[in-house]
């Protein structure tokens, strides 16, 4: 799974390192430990805006008309299900590219887990990098705008099943899809199918810390 992130590059850094405009650098969110939980902005690129770095969509979809509250369930979305679940199905093709520059597992040193490691897993690739996301945009009857996403999640590999090793995830170990640069294009593609980035199809690198 994919709860807690990383964004370590200033608004500069990033619009340098994508070369993309931002819609609101000031809106950039930094931080060493970003908890999904708390439903923050990590900027993304839009399939709809891609020449653009967006700062106004939040973590954890909202399905239209559903209770706030509901979130802390749709954080994550698993590629295999994302045509059969009703809070994901409506925005299958609505594609983006979440940016960190890494996230965090815990690894269980026990199997009741009181002796735990906490990884930080990166890109052996990019200093920063895409985690693979479906968003939402709607208004609700107080017109407040929602643009909501999630990361989209598939089976973990072999490293990631080491470090994600809880009893309760054993045979369903998972990790987000890591979108390469030269991939972005081809996820923020509707006409390719979101399995096609499935593991092990697809696996791009990573090293945990």
């Amino acid at each position: 799974m994919c709860y807690y992130t990383q964004q370590g590059k200033t608004a500069g850094e990033l619009s340098d390192f994508y070369n993309r405009n931002i819609d609101d650098p000031g809106n950039v969110l930094q931080s060493d430990f970003i908890n999904g939980f708390s439903y923050p902005n990590l900027p993304i690129v839009l399939d709809s805006k891609p020449e653009m770095i967006t700062t106004s969509f939040t973590w954890g979809l909202l399905p239209v008309d559903r209770d706030k509250d509901f979130r802390k369930s749709t954080l994550n979305a698993r590629v295999e299900t994302l045509e059969e679940k009703v809070s994901f199905a409506p925005a299958i093709n609505n594609r983006c590219l979440i940016i960190v520059s890494a996230y965090y597992d815990w690894h269980w040193n026990d199997p009741a887990g009181k002796s735990k490691r906490k990884y930080e897993i990166q890109s052996t690739v990019d200093e920063i990098f895409y985690l693979a996301g479906i968003y939402n945009t709607w208004q609700d009857r107080n017109g407040v705008a929602w643009n909501t996403y999630s990361i989209v999640t598939t089976a973990a590999n072999e490293q990631m099943q080491y470090i994600h090793n809880r009893k309760e995830a054993e045979g369903e170990q998972r990790m987000p899809i890591i979108i390469n640069r030269s991939e972005e294009k081809a996820w923020l593609d509707a006409k390719n199918h979101p399995t096609e980035f499935a593991y092990p199809r697809y696996n791009a690198g990573l090293i945990g810390f």
